[in-house]
């Protein structure tokens, strides 16, 4: 049974592109288009689609607001469709945290392109997303920095997952955090870094998967909520406790080999799906940090991370999936998890924690 596909645009020339780009697909069905936010909480209601493709930017009721409205009354999941700029960027992310699960970009010539590369990833994007279990879940946009809900606490002795029961060499020296995630990670990335007190022992790199024009937007965000720093990522930049360094989009970020303390920031390479790609960063920490990684895998499409999990593994690393039920996309996590690269599996809620308390 095809995905019932609801499409919000105030653009004619949109609503009949996405419509056209959906309709060769068996998998999908556009039952209904609304041309505003008010609209489109309307048809939500009544039309109960498995997917809506909301506009960011409106007259009248824009799709933050139909967002809320929507996840309020009748939860659906939704693809916001955004426009390569920082005003973009950043509504966008309000948007996530809204409730929407993900978003692409509205580059006018590619949406003009009359290649298959577009039809292909909005069409695969939409069954991935409308497969998803709406979680009930409170923003954590209102919650004062550092709150989480359980607490947890690391012990060397934790049975892990998988056969390894080797714990992080907690405080040691050099040791290092490096998070990836993509489909549902900036949600689940703020979560996790807002339980951080100032004084984390250890530097952390992100890899998120996201244009080159949302990371610098995103990294502030986080900067802004969480009490550890964040900023996006430069070549040269120094490997420093309680700093979180965030990918840029475009680009590749590993550790620079002639000077193990700090990020080299590489072009992205056209040979590779993902710019920036958690393989590439997580190869990167096992080559120079080895045993004193701690590398932790989110939600997420695909299985970006799993090689570099490997040889994480390889090198002695200590590597954290986060689980099926929490994930927005159980795609990244579970080719970790079905490697039996993983010496934990924990619910979203129990990440932040966990780390916050690991200490000597």
């Amino acid at each position: 049974m095809p995905l019932r596909v609801l499409i919000v645009d105030d653009s004619v020339f949109f609503r009949n592109r996405i419509s056209d780009l959906l309709a060769g697909d068996s998998r999908l069905l556009v039952v209904g288009r609304a041309q505003d936010g008010r609209e489109a909480v309307d048809l939500a209601r009544q039309l109960n689609p498995d997917v809506i493709t909301m506009d960011v930017e409106m007259p009248g009721m824009n799709g933050i607001e139909a967002v809320r409205l929507i996840m309020r009354e009748s939860p659906t999941n939704i693809l916001m469709l955004s426009s390569l700029t920082q005003e973009g960027a950043q509504v966008t992310l309000q948007a996530l945290d809204a409730g929407a699960i993900d978003f692409l970009s509205k580059d006018m010539r590619a949406w003009m392109d009359r290649s298959e590369s577009l039809k292909r990833q909005l069409c695969d994007k939409i069954v991935e997303i409308g497969q998803h279990k709406q979680r009930p879940r409170s923003s954590i946009f209102g919650r004062q920095p550092g709150s989480t809900g359980k607490t947890m606490v690391f012990r060397g002795d934790d049975a892990p997952v998988s056969e390894s029961k080797k714990p992080l060499a907690r405080g040691a020296p050099g040791s290092l955090v490096v998070i990836g995630a993509s489909t549902g990670g900036p949600v689940a990335l703020q979560q996790v870094l807002m339980s951080l007190s100032a004084d984390f022992p250890y530097p952390i790199l992100l890899v998120q998967h996201m244009p080159n024009t949302f990371t610098p937007v995103f990294a502030k965000r986080l900067n802004q909520l969480c009490r550890i720093e964040v900023r996006e990522a430069v070549d040269g930049d120094l490997l420093k406790p309680g700093v979180a360094l965030l990918a840029p989009g475009g680009k590749q970020m590993i550790i620079d080999p002639r000077s193990r303390d700090r990020v080299h920031i590489l072009p992205g390479d056209e040979r590779l799906n993902y710019k920036p790609s958690v393989d590439v960063t997580y190869g990167s920490a096992a080559r120079t940090f080895g045993s004193r990684v701690l590398a932790i895998i989110m939600t997420g499409m695909g299985a970006d991370g799993c090689e570099g999990a490997r040889l994480l593994k390889q090198a002695g690393a200590h590597i954290w999936a986060q689980n099926k039920d929490s994930c927005t996309i159980y795609g990244m996590p579970q080719a970790v998890v079905n490697a039996g690269l993983a010496d934990k599996v924990l619910d979203l809620e129990e990440v932040g924690p966990l780390l916050a308390q690991s200490r000597v």
